[in-house]
């Protein structure tokens, strides 16, 4: 639709924005992976569901540990990690990998405040009247980082 001039802008994922920059078609106007204060924040975080994390305590900090170290092997290996990625049929363009692994600040989950971004963003969408919940609320009734604080310990950089 945006091609089309149907819509004036989309969110875009990659491969999307590469392929429209290649066609020379729009702009970007942020990037989250660039620009503050959206830069300053996970992009993405992981949610397990409340009964699982408790029951399966073990399961769940081995998944995370694996996102993790998978997390860092993009950062300190991009150009292995996009062949893989080529390789396995997740995507036909290394370049297109190879470009969104170095675009991403993968080498920072050690330093940004996961709170801090669930209070981010929660703000801007109770805000923009899509949740109900405050920020605070969401945080106190929903969260539990002690298995990420612990494999920020393990894990270290």
């Amino acid at each position: 639709m945006f091609t089309e001039g149907k819509i004036d802008a989309f969110l875009g994922f990659p491969p999307e924005p590469q392929e429209l920059r290649a066609r020379k078609i729009g702009h970007v106007i942020f990037s989250i992976a660039a620009d503050r204060p959206w830069s300053q924040y996970f992009c993405c975080m992981l949610l397990g569901d409340r009964d699982y994390v408790r029951k399966y305590p073990v399961a769940t900090r081995r998944v995370l540990r694996a996102i993790l170290r998978a997390t860092d092997l993009c950062a300190t290996e991009p150009v292995r990690v996009a062949q893989s990625l080529v390789d396995g049929g997740f995507t036909p363009r290394y370049d297109y990998a190879l470009q969104t692994l170095n675009d991403v600040k993968y080498d920072n989950w050690r330093e940004y405040d996961a709170e801090d971004t669930i209070r981010f963003y929660a703000l801007r969408l109770h805000e923009a009247g899509l949740i109900k919940l405050s920020p605070q609320k969401i945080i106190a009734d929903g969260t539990d980082w002690r298995f990420l604080n612990e494999l920020k310990r393990e894990l270290k950089g």
